[in-house]
């Protein structure tokens, strides 16, 4: 136990420094803890996590106890299941991520764990969200494994139309589908993305709006769970990650409602400087300054529609 105690703080550490945290054929220096499924033999619940760098999950670790050390470190060679929602839910860490609502980004028979590996294979769980370190490295269009720069970039691997990830093949879209025309529209249309030309960014923009050109499809859509269908945020703490936080928006809700009723999402960012048609209109959250408080905004703003300001 002695002699494996250091090796758990260097991977304690690591994680601090931003490296994986998951359990590698060499555990216990020689490889003689791998494959062991009893953490318990040579971890005691009350010496692990004492260094300061794990000082923030020393109390949830003991809590939940054994089951929750393969969230982050992986299964150890055995074929434990790792469980993240053991920690990652709405009691015990519920903002990280928000994962209240009826919709999320699920896969086909997968159960809710191992769902979250899919895309978070080796996060280093240091409390701070960067897609360089805490999402799954998939492939390029050239199959290559090229880094992230932003969430839009790893939302792309899957979206698009003829390089897909092998085992979450996006089958009989119609070709205009988002879905599978997401990588073109975000990268040469959409004026939510990083545009070709253009006339930059949009005009009526909230004071505190702190965007270039590129908003991540994590700003209008949340992952982990949402009670608006399309996956858009129905709080506005689960996206806008670019709006000044002195604003107070945290609180603010987002409901679509019927398709195309977007004006509560739309206004979290846009708000006109001239008074216009609608622009003083409360739509319904308690922010006003869109120039359509109700309607179906989809008649002209849409993803990769070319001819208007994309949605």
């Amino acid at each position: 136990m002695n002699r494996l105690l250091p090796v758990l703080l260097l991977l304690i550490a690591a994680g601090v420094r931003g490296e994986s945290l998951l359990l590698t054929p060499e555990h216990g220096g020689d490889g003689s803890a791998w494959k062991q499924a009893e953490c318990a033999a040579c971890h005691p619940l009350r010496r692990i996590h004492q260094g300061k760098s794990a000082a923030s999950i020393r109390g949830i670790v003991r809590d939940k106890g054994y089951d929750s050390c393969m969230g982050c470190h992986g299964s150890n060679g055995t074929k434990r299941k790792r469980a993240c929602v053991i920690c990652h839910n709405p009691a015990d860490l519920p903002a990280m991520p928000h994962r209240d609502g009826g919709f999320r980004h699920e896969f086909a028979d997968m159960e809710p764990d191992a769902e979250c590996v899919t895309c978070h294979q080796a996060s280093d769980m240091d409390g701070r969200f960067e897609p360089q370190q805490d999402l799954t490295l998939f492939p390029d269009a050239h199959q290559r494994p090229t880094p992230y720069f932003s969430n839009a970039d790893f939302c792309l691997r899957c979206h698009n139309r003829d390089h897909q990830i092998p085992g979450f093949e996006m089958e009989d879209r119609h070709w205009r589908d988002p879905l599978v025309a997401m990588e073109d529209n975000y990268r040469f249309i959409d004026y939510h993305g990083h545009r070709v030309g253009g006339n930059g960014t949009y005009q009526g923009l909230r004071e505190g709006y702190r965007y270039a050109s590129r908003v991540d499809c994590t700003d209008c859509h949340a992952m982990h769970g949402t009670e608006n269908t399309g996956l858009l945020i129905d709080l506005a703490a689960k996206g806008v990650s670019q709006l000044d936080p002195s604003l107070g928006l945290d609180a603010v809700p987002v409901w679509t409602g019927e398709e195309g009723q977007y004006a509560q999402l739309c206004v979290l960012c846009h708000r006109m400087d001239n008074p216009g048609q609608d622009s003083d209109r409360d739509t319904g959250n308690g922010l006003s300054g869109v120039h359509q408080a109700s309607g179906d905004c989809s008649d002209c703003h849409a993803h990769g529609l070319a001819g208007q300001a994309g949605l």
